[in-house]
């Protein structure tokens, strides 16, 4: 009897438990140099920084994926992005960056145009070591032990790669094949304890399909950097996790209306093993009707010239509930439009979970 009425006792706090917010946000904080975003944080007077932390604090997420912030060796601009945070009221007191693959120069020509020593020959586009790095921010521990970094893994090695040709011969070389990691910045499997226990984090960003030749070398490494998921789920890659995880971060690719290969997020979207929250905002269903086949609504950044895609996920496993979910993209005249706007062409992407009992 006693063990009943303590059930009893629990279940109000039970049905009352608060969802969890996870959210992606390609924040495009990356600077040209290394250490000038840590110098522009810790100045405390650039605009666009400010927009971001607004940003965050307004949607106040409890765990965020973060793309484009610079990586250094000794974790400063982390701290002082951090710092940043915390003044504003949104504090993460955990965190973590891994290097990143963007920026980290090579010895051979891998992008194909004949020189050496340019962006387009690092293990991911980038003009420095660590630039347009990854970063996760959590309220909640974050067990770095139990981190599964696949960034190493070499293009060639993925179960179905199609890497590039030209003349029927390896693009741009064979030799930089045998290097070429899959990976432009990321995939990372992090695992987090919350009041509702362990989950994983599943993150990566892509690098874009276009700026290349018809070997379509970005356009086929952008295939297979998100088929990477698929596979990692199946089990082809090792250990993937079985319950409570969050698929999230950039694409760089709109299921039905970018260049690249779509069929490979639509894909994701209808994995039975995943759910889409499809999230929108207000900003982006009234913007003009672009002929796009998905909804305006869903779209998540605005590039000049190429328009409005959505090309940013957070994707929950099928054994959570999703209480809501938002693009944070308010419509003209409402608060913090601009501020959006000034932060980044993407904007941040949430969703509210609870777990299924």
């Amino acid at each position: 009897m006693r063990w009943l009425l303590l059930v009893l006792a629990l279940l109000p706090s039970i049905a009352t438990a608060e969802p969890l917010r996870i959210a992606s946000f390609n924040t495009e904080l990356s600077r040209d140099g290394p250490g000038l975003l840590l110098r522009d944080l810790q100045k405390g007077k650039d605009k666009q920084i400010a927009d971001v932390v607004a940003v965050i604090g307004e949607t106040s997420p409890d765990i965020l994926a973060l793309q484009g912030v610079d990586w250094d060796h000794d974790g400063l601009t982390l701290d002082a992005l951090a710092s940043a945070l915390a003044d504003a009221s949104s504090p993460y007191p955990h965190r973590l960056a891994l290097k990143p693959n963007s920026g980290m120069m090579t010895d051979l020509d891998l992008d194909g145009d004949g020189r050496l020593g340019g962006p387009g020959d690092a293990q991911g586009y980038g003009k420095f070591t660590g630039q347009n790095g990854m970063v996760i921010l959590s309220r909640y521990p974050i067990d770095h032990a139990e981190v599964q970094d696949f960034s190493t893994l070499l293009w060639k090695d993925l179960p179905g790669a199609r890497l590039p040709q030209r003349n029927s011969a390896p693009f741009p070389s064979q030799a930089a094949q045998d290097i070429q990691r899959l990976s432009s910045a990321g995939h990372w499997v992090v695992p987090i304890e919350t009041p509702v226990g362990r989950i994983h984090l599943l993150t990566s960003q892509a690098g874009p399909p276009v700026f290349d030749g018809p070997e379509d070398r970005n356009g086929l490494r952008n295939r297979d950097e998100n088929r990477f998921w698929t596979l990692l789920l199946d089990g082809t890659l090792g250990l993937a996790p079985q319950n409570r995880f969050v698929l999230l971060g950039g694409t760089n690719l709109d299921p039905w209306d970018s260049d690249g290969y779509g069929e490979v997020v639509q894909g994701l979207l209808d994995d039975p093993r995943l759910q889409d929250p499809a999230p929108t905002s207000d900003g982006a269903a009234e913007a003009p009707d672009q002929g796009h086949r998905s909804p305006n609504a869903t779209d998540t950044v605005e590039w000049e010239g190429v328009g409005r895609l959505r090309v940013d996920y957070v994707l929950p496993s099928r054994d959570w509930t999703v209480q809501a979910s938002g693009v944070y993209w308010p419509a003209k005249g409402e608060p913090d439009h601009e501020t959006a706007l000034g932060a980044s062409r993407h904007r941040l992407v949430w969703v509210d979970l609870t777990a299924k009992e």
